[in-house]
């Protein structure tokens, strides 16, 4: 037995509470949204880079920052993002302007790349054999979707009790905290020989931030504007050079042999979209309970409940009933119950009642969260060698990551669409709220299409 694992629940409740952080830190600002814009003069289209600049940083940095890892010792950079972080989100919390919040929030998501790689790299290190490892992928797996509900309950609380800046400077002791923790109780992993992919992560990041930029100023000007069209296209250049990149450099940040998998490359996509909807979800629904509903931030918190908690139930007997009755029913039937609920949720009124058009939809849509993620999440590094484990649990956070930026631009996009003229602010923000979050049923359906053909049919035992 390693050092590691003689203190197994210790190690995984330092490698899980680090990652809920980062989870939580996505959304804990989401119900408190129109504080926050009330507060630092945000305008309403640019209030979702509170969001996308954490989000777009992190997803972009993350392959540099698992190959960091692998370069240099994973435990050496688990302490070193949480440090990073721990520092940026004091600078969140002290924020003065809407400029500096959002640069603040960059930092945290460079932070954040360089921890989020480490957490799944080290535990599939402390935890290699059955039936510790999938106990502890199926917690893992589930943070996510519970991290994300968490984070709006405390967030509506925190912002009502006190102030909503608190919610960022709170992570300052809990960061010292598991830094001391993990020096004590994480072992170093052995480092691998190379060079750092400088030009890789470069390339990705310019593609994706630029691709992420035209969108939101398609949300906020229309799709007239020139600097729209030649942001995408400096994107999708930017994407196609990375690629020839990866093609011919020695050290590539990502092996595209990675991607020969149809399996794995199947379930990070549709990973991608279903959190691109998710992101949509917690984005319009909370603005939706305050502005058109007259819910006060900690209220809004407690609306997701139902959610939250069917989330959490489901998640806890997936791993042994998977086991026993298979995948299918977990991923396709997950994924369908997320698609049908959101669907149904996206039918709400103002006037309309909470119980039948918010809370029950919102149960099918926790069950399905709880059900679908981990199963993606495993199936995402289902058979990788021990070399390319660091990678590929980069590709699959990247693939959260983008994919919760580049679907909350889509379907900010789409709602901008349409007309509002002469409408209170109840009213038009939930027509608005209405198609975005149907767009986000349909994104859940497209990502249960390509589960069907590429992922299950290959018949491996994803918790395996």
């Amino acid at each position: 037995m390693s050092e590691q694992l003689k203190h197994p629940n210790l190690v995984l409740g330092i490698i899980a509470l680090s990652y809920l952080m980062l989870v939580v830190d996505l959304s804990i600002a989401i119900t408190a949204l129109p504080l926050i814009q009330a507060d630092l003069g945000f305008s309403t289209a640019s209030l979702s880079w509170i969001q996308n600049a954490y989000t777009l940083i992190f997803g972009g940095l993350l392959l540099l920052g698992a190959r960091i890892g692998d370069l240099f010792g994973r435990r050496r950079m688990f302490i070193g993002g949480l440090g990073f972080f721990m520092g940026a989100s004091l600078l969140v919390g002290l924020a003065t302007s809407a400029e500096v919040m959002i640069v603040a929030r960059v930092l945290q998501g460079v932070g954040a790349a360089v921890l989020a790689p480490s957490t799944l790299a080290l535990l599939s290190t402390s935890f290699p054999v059955q039936p510790e490892r999938g106990r502890a992928m199926a917690i893992y797996g589930s943070i996510t979707g519970i991290g994300t509900s968490l984070g709006l309950v405390l967030g509506g609380w925190v912002a009502e009790a006190f102030d909503w800046r608190w919610a960022f400077i709170a992570n300052v002791p809990l960061g010292i905290a598991l830094m001391i923790a993990a020096r004590a109780y994480l072992v170093e992993t052995p480092r691998q020989t190379g060079r750092v992919d400088v030009w890789g992560a470069a390339l990705s990041t310019v593609g994706m931030t630029a691709i992420v930029y035209a969108l939101i100023l398609a949300a906020e000007e229309g799709w007239q504007q020139n600097i729209t069209w030649m942001l995408l296209l400096v994107g999708i250049i930017s994407i196609g050079a990375f690629i020839q990149v990866e093609k011919k450099v020695k050290t590539p940040l990502v092996p595209l042999r990675l991607f020969r998998s149809a399996q794995r490359s199947g379930a990070n996509l549709a990973r991608a979209l279903f959190v691109g909807s998710m992101a949509a979800f917690w984005f319009f629904v909370s603005q939706f309970l305050q502005v058109a509903k007259g819910l006060n931030p900690l209220e809004t918190g407690l609306a997701f409940l139902p959610m939250t908690l069917a989330s959490f139930a489901i998640a806890f007997f997936v791993p042994r009933l998977s086991r026993r009755f298979g995948d299918t029913p977990f991923l396709a039937g997950g994924l369908a119950t997320v698609a049908i609920g959101t669907i149904w949720l996206s039918q709400f009124t103002a006037n309309g009642s909470y119980l039948w058009q918010v809370a029950v939809p919102m149960v099918l849509v926790g069950i399905g969260q709880g059900a679908s993620t981990i199963r993606l999440t495993t199936a995402g590094i289902a058979g990788v060698s021990a070399e390319d484990s660091g990678v590929a649990s980069g590709i699959v956070s990247t693939a959260v990551q983008l994919g919760s930026s580049l679907g909350l631009s889509v379907l900010i996009a789409l709602a901008a669409v349409v007309e509002v003229g002469g409408l209170s602010a109840g009213e038009a923000i939930s027509k608005q709220a209405n198609i975005a979050v149907f767009g986000g049923g349909i994104l859940c359906a497209i990502a249960l299409a390509i589960v069907l053909v590429f992922v299950l049919p290959k018949k491996l035992q994803l918790g395996d």
